[in-house]
């Protein structure tokens, strides 16, 4: 797919997306190109909202556009939450996130969200999760044996950014991108890696979606959850 047919699906997908926002409302905002698609048409639109930033980059293009900022701890329950996402299982609505680099924070935006609402291109939706870079979230002390903790499991990582210049996450941690097949079952995979000492948090976001918004070539399909 070429980069403007991409650009102009993910903002067919944003523009979706924002109109479910309504004046008042404190909502999350997720991190990715598709997000800030989304964070220019909210500041368009000129509603009273709050939002709560889930990466430093997504903070400062919120200010920047003029949007007013709280933190999760202002705000424990959100409206609603607007992210993009890595890969969507269409039968599920199971993401993989975490391939920018802010999968805790986004995790714990959608977290607090009545409603997560993810907005991507039809290249995103799949039959089943995999095929693709898993993200985990780490701790920076004994980094090395952690990533051997991951392969013993089945995991096979390496440290994104390298030895020399590793990419730090906004939370100082350090991210394992994993090699993984089509995923059989999401759930004891999450709960596998999550027993690693050293982990923090994966890009496997299991039961958090309420609805996908997915841009293609033939117009905008919306998927519900509750619709399955």
């Amino acid at each position: 797919m070429a980069e403007p047919e991409r650009d102009a699906l993910k903002r067919a997908a944003a523009a979706r997306a924002v109109a479910e926002v309504q004046d008042g409302m404190v909502i999350g905002l997720g991190s990715g190109s598709t997000a800030e698609i989304a964070l220019a048409l909210l500041a368009e639109r000129r509603l009273r909202i709050t939002g709560v930033p889930s990466s430093e980059r997504t903070a400062r293009l919120a200010r920047a556009l003029g949007l007013a900022l709280a933190s999760p701890d202002d705000h424990p329950a959100l409206d609603l939450a607007l992210d993009g996402a890595d890969q969507v299982e269409r039968g599920t609505l199971n993401l993989i996130k975490g391939l920018g680099g802010a999968l805790l924070r986004e995790k714990i935006v959608a977290s607090l969200a009545r409603r997560l609402i993810v907005m991507v291109d039809h290249g995103k939706l799949v039959d089943r999760l995999g095929g693709i870079v898993l993200p985990v979230e780490i701790v920076t002390w004994g980094w090395h044996s952690t990533l051997a903790r991951l392969e013993s499991i089945g995991l096979k990582a390496g440290l994104r950014g390298g030895t020399e210049r590793p990419f730090v996450t906004d939370g100082g941690n350090l991210v394992a991108d994993g090699a993984v097949g089509a995923i059989d079952d999401a759930r004891s995979l999450d709960a596998r890696l999550k027993t690693v000492a050293g982990v923090i948090e994966t890009g496997l976001f299991l039961g958090l979606a309420a609805r996908v918004i997915v841009a293609g070539p033939g117009g905008v399909e919306v998927l519900d959850r509750c619709a399955r």
